[in-house]
């Protein structure tokens, strides 16, 4: 058994190195981690996906190297200080004098910048979810809900009529029919040669007159023989042969279930807004077309498109049963499961009918839950609510099912993480 190395001598662009970016990455994964999940914090959900702009400072770049000290014992004579005495208070250097994170400036032009260079979109994707994988991602694999695509496959002998080949099957009994009537054409030639020449030496001669008729019934004989060879033969028939190869599901629908009643200012909805956002992008590392559906609810609910959904408010209670009732008719209607990897995101401040609570458990214990991959509540207040102690009764039943409590912006990240972490690895 060889061993094959192969080696990338791709060029990577000018003054670029694939490898040692690789490996620069490595050395400062931690830094980097930690520069992804400010970010994350700072910039809009929306802008989530984009370069980012990575700043290490100069001092932890540096690496350990060994040198020979100078040795042996020195004496040194310090200057004197004629300014300062013990005990004085020397003031704050201001900007630009070494303060901060900026250049360390010096009588001879030479400074130390911090670091700074640029995480890809793909980099900075591939940091922020690298830890992180779709639970039971096992479920959507080919032999759970297989779709198929139809691929040619040559050509076969039977099939249906819209799949045949004219001009190949044509050309198949033309062949066919060259071959069988091929000993049959060399000797009816031959004998039309032989029944020339008797024609033209011969014409006054009895006996040679009677081997005309009969050679001249023989190449009868043999005319009948190439014209009973069929046209076109079952044989002959091509057909465009096509198979159905399964391929894996591709495709997934995000429900966005949101409280907008009177309760729910605008603070609480951009938190609901980051989560969503956040699961949208999770999403997109694992699949190709993604169609998101918009709920809002109050006492009665409705699908709205995106900017409906979040600047739109309204007065009076909370039912969020006509929700959960609405989402379970649309994923009849439009998205059976067997074709489609549902997950369901709702979030409130937890606010609801008393009466309600019951009806909220059927519907996702009996409907929801299984359909969906994943379904997730985030309540954006701390304090326990009505809906909150509802769900409760589900998070430790089902497998797909979880709820946490995200009050501040700073808590939406490790929330998302937490509920969707790979198993075995620490948020």
């Amino acid at each position: 058994m060889t061993l094959q190395q192969i080696i990338d001598r791709r060029e990577a662009g000018k003054n670029k190195s694939i490898g040692n970016r690789e490996r620069f990455l490595r050395r400062n994964k931690t830094r980097i981690q930690d520069a992804v999940r400010r970010a994350v914090q700072d910039r809009g959900i929306r802008d989530l996906a984009r370069d980012e702009d990575i700043r290490i400072p100069r001092k932890d770049l540096n690496e350990p190297l060994f040198q020979h000290g100078p040795g042996g014992v020195r004496d040194v004579v310090h200057t004197g200080n004629q300014e300062h005495v013990t005990g004085d208070r020397l003031p704050r250097p201001r900007g630009g004098q070494g303060g901060g994170h900026g250049s360390q400036a010096s009588d001879s032009g030479e400074g130390e910048d911090d670091f700074v260079f640029t995480l890809s979109k793909d980099e900075f994707m591939q940091i922020f979810f690298e830890d992180l994988a779709l639970p039971h991602l096992m479920r959507t694999q080919l032999a759970d809900t297989p779709e198929y695509k139809t691929h040619r496959a040559g050509y076969s002998t039977g099939g249906t009529p819209n799949n045949l080949d004219i001009v190949r099957s044509l050309r198949g009994a033309h062949g066919r029919r060259l071959a069988l009537g091929a000993s049959s054409r060399r000797e009816l030639a031959q004998a039309e040669q032989e029944a020339a020449m008797l024609r033209r030496n011969h014409a006054d001669d009895p006996l040679k007159q009677q081997a005309l008729a009969e050679l001249e019934q023989r190449m009868e004989e043999l005319r009948r023989r190439i014209e009973r060879i069929a046209f076109i033969d079952p044989l002959d028939l091509k057909f465009r042969s096509r198979v159905r190869v399964a391929v894996p599901s591709t495709k997934a629908v995000m429900f966005c279930v949101m409280d907008v009643s009177a309760s729910m200012d605008e603070q609480r909805k951009d938190l609901a807004k980051r989560f969503f956002m956040l699961l949208y992008l999770f999403l997109t590392q694992h699949y190709e077309r993604i169609d998101l559906v918009f709920i809002r609810h109050h006492t009665q609910a409705q699908e709205v498109s995106e900017h409906d959904f979040f600047h739109s408010r309204e007065s009076g209670g909370t039912v969020v049963s006509s929700a959960l009732s609405l989402m379970a008719d649309i994923v009849r209607a439009r998205y059976p499961s067997s074709e489609w990897n549902i997950y369901g995101a709702q979030a409130s401040d937890g606010d609801n009918w008393e009466g309600d609570n019951v009806l909220c458990q059927q519907l996702l214990r009996d409907q929801l839950l299984p359909a969906c991959r994943y379904f997730a509540y985030v309540q954006v207040v701390d304090e326990d609510k009505p809906l909150w102690a509802a769900y409760e009764t589900l998070a430790s039943a089902p497998a797909n099912f979880a709820m946490r409590k995200a009050a501040q912006p700073q808590a939406i990240y490790p929330v998302f993480r937490e509920l969707f972490k790979r198993e075995g690895v620490k948020s």
